[in-house]
């Protein structure tokens, strides 16, 4: 089996500010035994950068792919490999700095190659959030949106995380595995869409609608999940 797992909502609970995520006791030495238990077959699939999954994860390095797949290393001991941008996220970028919209609670996660704007303290805002990043990359072909639990995000649209699930599964210590993608949030459902075509399944953390084969209540029961299944037979 190959598990491949979201981070904010699935791993860690959601937070106001992606600052302010707090990852549970005991959460680092799951993961650490599910890495060796699985031969190095366990990735964390985020829409941060991978930068910040190691300093939340320190001292423990896991295979990883950041912004959607933007930044990836297939091993641990890999260095990141990061995509080629072109200049249009900086021309969004500036078109953020001067908005109006950017105020009273809603505000921009500059992650660099890739543009979040949150508005979880204001979520009345979400619908003319949506609309102004939708008309602010209008001329921007090669950027798309991404809308997630009260963010709008903004990235490069050659990549998502059900790509780079299946470049994971192209290489050791993944391929020939079973693919398992669990994830909370609407853009996890590309990773669950590529585990179930790769033979796999996907896992839904918490309600909303989801093409997952099975659901976990809470990021708690995630956790108890992987303690099981590193002791037992995942």
């Amino acid at each position: 089996m190959s598990v491949f797992l979201d981070f904010d909502g699935t791993l860690v609970e959601i937070a106001d500010k992606p600052e302010d995520v707090d990852p549970a006791d005991g959460l680092k030495t799951t993961l650490s035994g599910c890495l060796s238990f699985l031969g190095g077959a366990v990735a964390v699939v985020s829409g941060r950068p991978i930068q910040e999954l190691d300093w939340f994860l320190s001292p423990l390095r896991l295979p990883a792919a950041g912004l959607h797949g933007l930044e990836y290393r297939l091993k641990a001991e890999d260095p990141v490999v990061a995509a080629e941008i072109g200049t249009e996220i900086d021309v969004l970028r500036e078109r953020l700095a001067c908005a109006k919209i950017i105020r009273d609670g809603v505000f921009v996660e500059d992650k660099g190659s890739a543009l979040a704007v949150h508005y979880r303290a204001v979520p009345q805002s979400g619908p003319d959030i949506l609309a102004f990043m939708k008309d602010a990359i209008a001329d921007l072909e090669d950027l798309h949106l991404v809308s997630g639990k009260m963010v709008v995000e903004a990235k490069p649209d050659f990549s998502d995380k059900g790509s780079i699930v299946e470049a994971f599964m192209e290489e050791r210590p993944f391929q020939g595995r079973i693919p398992v993608f669990i994830g909370d949030d609407t853009t996890d459902e590309d990773g669950m869409r590529a585990a179930r075509q790769l033979g796999g399944f996907g896992v839904k953390v918490g309600a909303g609608e989801s093409i997952a084969d099975f659901r976990l209540k809470d990021v708690a029961a995630v956790h108890d999940w992987l303690a099981a299944g590193r002791n037992d037979n995942l």
